[in-house]
């Protein structure tokens, strides 16, 4: 069983265990608000292109009160949700091994819904493997998979601040300005949101887009009927974990 996001890393993993497995895989995707419908459908596309098994499940994190007051370990709890149904579910259908497709560069970033993947006994191929994120898309490339070159992706939950609670409300707001975003060609991006600040990450090659007079305006008009009152873009650009920076040097994770 492979927890299946959609994403360039767990396709990869699809495919390549389709190819060795055959018909002795099966790909599970969670859904939920901390994910965009948009995700689940595209992941429900691809595992049917590549001929596998797909199934979508429904995850709970925010009447866990644990995983909604976003402490450090906010990603803890919601991965140990999430494992806990799946080895379930690998049991019913007599599966021996659920794996996800951890490469070996998150190492090297704060995750702690690793804990919960070792707890549950997860086994992620991939970081295993040593196989990194650029290796991961070249070879994607090479198998011929549309998510080779898929801007990164990580849940909704992450455009907060640590001890902002997260709500439905608030990630239907950062969901509805990040697509808006995307209508104007912006590739990677995260709306970082601070109540009524709103902070805006794309790459540095795609800044120019949105200081374009008319496009500037439209993104301002829209952010403000959200209910955001100032409007910034971050001048660093978009980085993965930007939102643990300030904890760096926090000695003790609550």
């Amino acid at each position: 069983m492979i927890a299946y996001s959609g994403g360039v890393d767990s396709t990869f993993l699809l495919k390549v265990a389709r190819d060795v497995l055959g018909d002795k895989v099966l790909a599970v995707t969670a859904s939920s608000l901390t994910y965009p419908a948009d995700e689940i459908k595209n992941a429900k596309k691809m595992a049917q292109s590549l001929g596998i098994g797909h199934l979508t499940i429904r995850t709970g994190e925010l009447s866990n009160s644990r995983f909604t007051r976003n402490s450090l370990r906010r990603c803890y709890w919601c991965k140990r949700e999430l494992f806990s149904k799946l080895v379930s579910l690998a049991k019913k259908y007599k599966l021996n091994y659920v794996l996800d497709g951890s490469n070996y560069d998150d190492q090297k970033d704060f995750r702690p819904g690793m804990q919960a993947a070792l707890e549950f006994g997860i086994r992620s191929p991939l970081k295993e493997a040593g196989f990194t994120k650029d290796e991961i898309r070249e070879h994607s490339k090479k198998l011929g998979l549309a998510t080779w070159n898929k801007p990164s992706f990580a849940c909704l939950a992450s455009r907060f601040p640590y001890g902002m609670r997260i709500t439905e409300e608030r990630l239907k707001k950062v969901d509805k300005a990040e697509r808006f975003l995307r209508n104007f060609g912006i590739t990677q991006v995260r709306v970082r949101h601070y109540n009524y600040i709103a902070r805006i990450e794309v790459l540095r090659d795609q800044m120019p887009k949105l200081f374009q007079e008319a496009v500037r305006d439209k993104i301002v008009n829209k952010f403000k009927k959200l209910g955001y009152t100032y409007v910034t873009v971050d001048l660093q650009g978009y980085r993965s974990g930007s939102m643990t920076e300030m904890t760096k040097d926090e000695k003790n994770i609550p």
